[in-house]
């Protein structure tokens, strides 16, 4: 018994991969030709149609393929109308990850190119202008200590996509970013993280400190955020004695 289920579990574990391996060639199918027929898919891929609905179903719950109707030209036949599928915008921004990056970089090294360095400066300042706002937003009930407003600043980064937290340390505070939508762009132009930087250090209300970034390589955006200057109240000494 105890090998049967050994065997039984890998005859499933190897279904599973050569499910995944036909779904990523019906999704290259689709990339290329934009939309196909489950009879053109299988005609291509060598199976059979009920294979390929199969795969296609699988598909459309996971919301990676949409359908369309196909226009006929010639005299309708019996039964229900012919459905190609089409990859979502999900799906083709999932199979070319940093194609939107390829053309952000393109624009960045034009504008750089014909108006310098300093246009790609007040780009960047102007693009995190609305996160900055909604950000503002986010922490109007934070308070003054910065370490609290990085805390706030943390969840609504978070909620912008960032994967952030906030921290406590021997020094201050630590504000990680555990991921960043621009890293493949910033790499090229640190002026994007730059502006970031100091969109931080105006929300917390204090200067602040990059000591890592994803575009640099490193794993986490790390900003440091010193611990607020305590004040100690003057003593009055009486010389009058």
């Amino acid at each position: 018994m105890k090998y049967e289920v050994q065997i039984r579990s890998g005859v499933v574990a190897s279904a599973s991969a050569s499910d995944g391996r036909t779904r990523d060639r019906v999704a290259q199918l689709l990339l290329e030709r934009g939309s196909a027929t489950a009879a053109e898919l299988g005609a291509e891929l060598s199976l059979s149609p009920a294979a390929i609905r199969k795969h296609l179903d699988a598909m459309l719950a996971d919301q990676l393929v949409e359908t369309r109707e196909v226009r006929n030209t010639g005299p309708r036949g019996r039964g229900r109308p012919a459905k190609a599928f089409a990859l979502t915008a999900a799906a083709r921004e999932d199979l070319n990850p940093h194609f939107y990056d390829g053309i952000a970089t393109a624009a960045l090294r034009w504008i750089q190119q014909h108006h310098g360095p300093e246009a790609v400066t007040a780009f960047a300042s102007a693009q995190v202008g609305a996160l900055e706002e909604r950000c503002r937003a986010a922490l109007r009930e934070a308070g003054d200590d910065p370490i609290a407003r990085a805390e706030a600043l943390a969840e609504a980064l978070t909620a912008e996509g960032y994967a952030a937290n906030a921290t406590v340390i021997a020094s201050g505070g630590q504000l990680c970013q555990h991921s960043c939508p621009v890293a493949h762009v910033a790499a090229e132009f640190p002026q994007l993280c730059d502006a970031e930087t100091e969109v931080i250090s105006r929300l917390i209300g204090t200067h602040v400190q990059r000591l890592a970034t994803i575009a640099h390589g490193d794993r986490v955006c790390t900003t440091h955020i010193p611990a607020p200057t305590r004040v100690t109240p003057a003593t009055t000494v009486r010389t009058d004695t």
